[in-house]
């Protein structure tokens, strides 16, 4: 979830990504502050808030859905590490399931209000 009218969710390809902007002048960015995305295929999913400068300063998040597969017992991390698949020179990058996917895009987005206050 995240203030409607002070942020947006903007899908974007990789490299729109990596530039913080968009080049498709049609899309249309979701403003409903509690935006729901269906993830029904593999693959990458770029997502940026194209409100001011808030991507360059690291709103934005890449998903990428793997196919789905029987659970894997969660890797080990090392003490004071970030947990894998985070990279905070890029934003946030998870490997995820569809299934997952709900739980972790709202916390990411409640996460990236909490920053952005």
């Amino acid at each position: 979830m995240y203030t409607s009218g002070t942020h947006n969710v903007l899908k974007v390809d990789g490299a729109d990504f990596q530039k913080c902007a968009s080049s498709n002048a049609s899309a249309k960015p979701m403003t409903s502050g509690n935006d729901v995305i269906t993830l029904a295929t593999p693959g990458k999913k770029w997502y940026i808030c194209n409100i001011a400068d808030h991507c360059s300063k690291g709103m934005k998040l890449v998903i990428t859905v793997s196919e789905a597969e029987a659970p894997a017992p969660a890797p080990a991390t090392v003490p004071g590490s970030p947990p894998p698949g985070i990279s905070a020179a890029s934003g946030i990058s998870f490997s995820i399931s569809p299934l997952k996917y709900t739980v972790w895009m709202l916390a990411a987005l409640a996460l990236s209000k909490m920053v952005m206050a």
